[in-house]
């Protein structure tokens, strides 16, 4: 759908768990998806899926994807790690 609508920023909310994720993620950037949701340690996903869909994208696969891939994105790192150490402390 990207390459015929050039003008539209498509981005990917994916529900994956611990071991596919690589494979979505790889799958929706070779395509040309620049935005994806994600959420620390993927907390959250649909009630409704079914268990093969369960867990939000977590966002560290989201950005060791990037690092491995040497994409350069415009994050903070001591403000992530800080997040994710205050996650531990909020989902237990």
């Amino acid at each position: 759908m990207i390459p015929p609508y050039p003008d539209v920023e498509f981005g990917a909310h994916l529900h994956t768990q611990p071991h596919n994720w690589f494979a979505k993620i790889d799958a929706a950037y070779q395509s040309g998806c620049r935005r994806f949701d994600t959420a620390i340690k993927g907390y959250g996903g649909c009630p409704m899926a079914k268990d093969d869909l369960t867990g939000n994208m977590a966002t560290e696969n989201l950005i060791q994807y990037f690092d491995d891939s040497n994409v350069d994105i415009d994050l903070s790192r001591k403000e992530f790690i800080k997040a994710m150490k205050l996650s531990s402390s909020v989902f237990l």
